[in-house]
């Protein structure tokens, strides 16, 4: 039985197979591949997709769009006198896309790959599984939409390593990516965007600027005229695509007046839009810690970069050309198809791995010493970490002789816990003595399936309790979600700990008692810098760090052995410093400077001679 790709888009959604080693788009019954994500009641009648998008001018209390923007929220539509969810519109739509597929394999089909934002929530991607159960569809696997876009991209060019910027923008939606490409290994390396920004945004501003050249007070036009409105909008900002000017004519019941629009002009009223369109690729570019230069390619995906000026805007932030490979409207559902074809282990392609990231922060409440009423929070796995992930955190406590420690986990980038969404708690016995005496270590393990495992130690005792939290989104069974744990076991290593990193660190060790002078100066200032990135606990760091301790440690062997420097250790490459992300230091990219890396260092020395006196 064959498993489908969907790309359930915020206003047109796709759905794709793999078949003879392809991704293949499959027409719904008007034989077009994109389908509105439009649903319209008529009685008892549930009409989705193009005849629904119809009706949103006709009856546009029984139709409803752009609902993907809530879902996994308490948002409710009332259609006509029934009342849905946005997961259950959503369904609808699903459920058309798979009659269209079984209709062209003319075969059952029962399960789904869909792709979601990179962003979404645990919430957000419940509500999609929800959406898929609700459909008739077992959906066991989201893949991010700029995971499926770099796939198709991949699989288009035949290319292996490629870091590329994937800026999806969709007509509800904006996701901007940074995705590492290497060794058929497709890995997010950090996402951004934003859930309340899209075409339709555009096709609104356009409509009150009709508004305001023709005097007439948006808010009070009638639900059907506003339609019309916002229709014609969007037919304009198309006509734009191609032409320098474009005529936006508007023909309703209180309406009828036409309006020449230039591409400059909508630069203009699009100026707080574009604003917007920056936040996110500053934020991605900073989380992922790669440089402009660093980029090999930028991906336009969704329909909305078919417009000419947000093409141009994204070269221009950029500085670099941005590419459209294929049609933007269809490369995520193109990937999706792909991935579908990886999950059911197809020969021609399931060697292909795709690595998924924690969208939001997950951390636990601390005591906040200048306002004891509002615990702050402790981040252990920071967003974009690559799952599965396992990171460590030490605590003390807080009051004199307290018997526990109380550990609240939270999800989310708020600096004050309560900002956050509360997961669950575990409490800790521990002897009673004075504040700052007691530590605990606090361990996070979490894998893409949505389990968290959360161990904390009293380091005095040994005594150990655990916390293991599901996401909503998970379907496994106890069994399945038993073998998952276990397998996260392996995970539970400090990176330090691992015999690779080991190793080096003692080759290093090794070096420096082997070597005077500046050179051993050199050696235990890059052993204090490897170190460093292994306490970060940060995957890319540490793989980036590794590659420069092994080239630093062959360089100085090389010295040792024929009496003369190595290359690096002559001209030292000051851009590898880039490599380490600190929060030690207030420059606004995060990367320290090769000043604050050795006041790091001088401050190690000093608090290791005070130990060792």
């Amino acid at each position: 039985m064959a498993i489908i790709g969907i790309d359930l888009g915020t206003t047109n959604s796709l759905v794709t197979v793999w078949k003879n080693g392809q991704s293949i788009l499959i027409p719904n019954t008007f034989g077009h591949f994109l389908t509105p994500s439009v649903v319209s009641i008529d009685h008892e009648t549930i009409y989705v997709g193009e005849i629904a998008k119809e009706r949103l001018i006709t009856h546009p209390k029984e139709t409803a769009g752009i609902f993907k923007r809530f879902m996994g929220s308490d948002k409710i539509y009332t259609l006509g006198k029934r009342r849905f969810r946005p997961e259950e519109l959503s369904a609808f739509i699903l459920k058309k896309l798979k009659e269209d597929a079984e209709a062209f394999l003319k075969e059952p089909v029962a399960e789904a790959v869909v792709s979601v934002p990179a962003y979404f929530n645990d919430a957000q991607r419940s509500a999609t599984k929800r959406a898929g159960e609700l459909a008739g569809l077992k959906v066991e696997r989201l893949v991010n939409e700029p995971s499926a876009a770099a796939l198709a991209c991949q699989l288009m060019n035949a290319e292996e390593d490629a870091n590329l910027l994937v800026f999806d923008f969709g007509g509800g939606t904006l996701d901007v990516s940074l995705v590492e490409c290497f060794d058929n290994v497709i890995n997010v390396l950090a996402v951004s965007g934003d859930n309340r920004l899209g075409g339709s945004d555009f096709d609104r501003l356009l409509a009150r600027y009709f508004c305001q050249e023709k005097r007439l007070d948006f808010e009070a036009l009638n639900e059907n005229t506003k339609g019309v409105l916002l229709q014609s909008a969007e037919k304009c900002k198309f006509d734009l695509t191609d032409a320098e000017t474009a005529k936006m004519t508007v023909s309703a019941e209180e309406l009828h007046d036409t309006l020449l629009i230039s591409r400059e002009q909508f630069i203009e009223i699009a100026a707080p839009l574009f604003t917007r369109l920056t936040e996110p690729i500053k934020k991605v570019l900073i989380d992922g810690s790669l440089s402009l230069d660093e980029i090999d390619q930028v991906v336009l995906v969704g329909g909305s970069c078919k417009m000419p000026v947000v093409k141009l805007y994204v070269n221009y932030v950029l500085g670099k050309e941005a590419d459209s490979i294929g049609s933007p409207d269809t490369i995520v559902a193109l990937g999706t198809g792909a991935y579908a074809g990886i999950k059911a282990r197809h020969q021609d392609i399931r060697d292909i791995l795709l690595t998924d990231i924690c969208p939001f922060s997950l951390g636990v409440n601390i005591v906040n010493p200048l306002e004891h009423s509002r615990d702050l929070m402790s981040v252990l796995i920071e967003r974009n970490t690559t799952l599965p992930a396992s990171r460590t955190g030490i605590y003390c406590t807080a009051s004199d002789f307290q018997s526990k420690i109380e550990l609240k986990v939270y999800q989310g980038e708020g600096r004050y816990a309560d900002e956050n969404s509360f997961l669950g708690k575990l409490d800790l016995p521990v002897p009673r003595k004075p504040k700052g005496q007691e530590t605990v270590d606090v361990r996070f393990t979490y894998d893409i399936n949505g389990i968290l495992v959360v161990e904390a130690t009293a380091l005095s005792t040994k005594n150990t309790k655990s916390l293991l939290l599901i996401s909503d989104s998970n379907t496994m069974d106890k069994h399945e979600i038993e073998k998952k744990v276990a397998a996260l076991q392996k995970y539970k290593i400090h990176p330090k700990d691992k015999d690779e990193n080991r190793l080096l660190l003692a080759r290093g060790d090794r070096l420096f008692t082997q070597t005077v002078g500046e050179l051993r100066k050199a050696v235990e200032f890059e052993l204090f810098l490897f170190s460093h990135a292994l306490e970060s606990q940060k995957t890319h760091a540490i793989s980036k760090a590794r590659e420069r301790f092994s080239y630093f440690l062959d360089q100085v062997s090389w010295e040792l052995e024929n009496g003369g420097f190595g290359p690096s250790l002559t001209n030292p490459d000051e851009n590898w410093y880039q490599t380490f992300k600190t929060e030690d230091t207030g420059d606004k990219t995060g990367i320290p400077s090769e000043e604050d890396l050795k006041n790091l260092f001088l401050n190690w020395q000093l608090n290791r001679k005070k130990r060792d006196d």
